[in-house]
């Protein structure tokens, strides 16, 4: 009763961390076109804080393995919201473009290790549904503070009051993460040696157990859809579709809703579904989504709700191969993998899109539905491999317990 009401009131903490780790998400995009001209800098520039905020991440989610089991889960997730919050305080005084890339540091690395060792801990601890939902919080999160981002410019605040009140709150959920340390030692003296080893995996021997180098594919090609989608919607449907811009750009955030509200969804039947059917029929939905958004000759609705429907797919995807790994690669085994789907996944999500941008401007933006496409085909053929992988070793296991009864 006692390890119960513990775990109950862990999650409710975890909850507010999976908010404060979307707070800071859509932050950068919806200040800088006030940010560069008061800096001085081209538009363009917010490309380079992007980049060096997704390097950081990259870094700690490949040693996030290492530093969890020294410190902890908890204490590396506290560390890692004040390194968020500090680097946030930090943007809310820059007064020039340097500035902002030096905080851009410590933004990423917090970023990349609390995701990591917090969804590690979820994936050992608690039900699919509570990934699902979890991960829809981190959407509320990254849908609040463009408002609080709003509201601090329309009311004559400034950009820095903007990124000062979400630096705040994050002080102020970091403290209650240091206070709740105690429920997190307490935590894994109940898992007892559950998930602990004497050494840490490296990336070369992560990457040599079965079926890991299939779901960083996975993860890679998710993460290239998911950003790929969101960042060149508004984009296509105006220059290839001529569809009006405010009427895309209303439909390139219902994508995004599309994944929140999507993911809210999933929660109440992933327990019965399980990770494996949710992410088949996660892909499956995508790709009816992508076909809808390519189809010639038809009306704008369609290509429209396509949008929505790729959002809605989109949903399930994330949280079900996480939640998934302890028991596609043994609980041992799953922070350090998780940290590396972390970083494969920073990847995607990082370099695709600039990419496409590039074939939009050098051929043409109408090959948008066919680039998703790709993602959407290797996406698909490599979560079915690492399930070949997973059901071979399954069936081993079984051979091998019946011939030692």
């Amino acid at each position: 009763q006692g390890d119960q009401i513990m775990y109950s009131f862990l999650l409710v903490i975890i909850y507010m961390a999976f908010i404060s780790l979307g707070l800071p998400d859509s932050l950068l995009g919806s200040a800088w076109p006030v940010m560069h001209q008061q800096l001085n800098v081209p538009i363009s520039y917010a490309g380079i804080v992007s980049m060096i905020i997704s390097g950081g991440t990259i870094v700690s989610s490949l040693m996030s393995d290492r530093v969890t089991r020294r410190l902890g889960a908890g204490l590396v997730t506290a560390i890692s919201v004040l390194s968020t919050a500090v680097a946030l305080f930090g943007f809310s005084v820059s007064r020039s473009f340097i500035l902002l890339c030096f905080w851009a540091i410590p933004y990423g690395l917090g970023a990349g290790a609390v995701d990591a060792a917090l969804n590690n801990y979820v994936a050992l601890h608690y039900a699919s549904r509570h990934m699902s939902w979890l991960h829809c919080f981190w959407g509320v999160g990254a849908t609040i503070s463009p408002h609080i981002m709003s509201y601090c410019l329309t009311s004559g605040y400034g950009w820095n009051s903007g990124y000062r009140s979400v630096s705040l709150i994050q002080i102020a959920l970091t403290t209650i993460l240091f206070a709740s340390l105690p429920l997190w030692q307490r935590s894994n003296r109940a898992a007892g040696s559950s998930g602990n080893r004497a050494a840490a995996l490296s990336l070369p021997q992560a990457l040599r157990i079965p079926g890991v180098k299939f779901v960083l594919f996975t993860f890679f090609s998710y993460c290239a859809l998911e950003t790929t989608t969101g960042l060149w919607a508004s984009t296509y449907l105006v220059k290839f579709r001529g569809v009006d811009s405010e009427i895309a750009a209303r439909f390139a955030s219902l994508f995004y809703m599309g994944i929140t509200f999507g993911r809210f969804l999933s929660g109440f039947i992933a327990d019965k579904l399980g990770d494996k059917r949710l992410i088949r029929l996660g892909i499956t939905i995508v790709l009816c989504g992508i076909v809808m958004v390519a189809i010639p000759g038809v009306s704008n609705l369609i290509s429209l709700a396509g949008l929505v429907i790729i959002g809605l797919g989109c949903a399930p995807i994330y949280p079900s191969i996480i939640h998934s790994t302890p028991f596609n690669f043994g609980e041992e085994n799953s922070q350090a993998i998780i940290g590396i789907q972390m970083a494969s996944a920073y990847v995607g999500s990082t370099f695709m899109p600039p990419v496409f941008g590039f074939i939009a401007d050098k051929i043409s933006v109408g090959l948008y539905p066919k680039y998703l496409m790709l993602f959407g085909i290797l996406m698909f053929t490599m979560s079915e491999m690492l399930n070949r992988v997973v059901a071979a070793r399954e069936e081993e296991l079984v051979v091998s317990g019946s011939s030692g009864v």
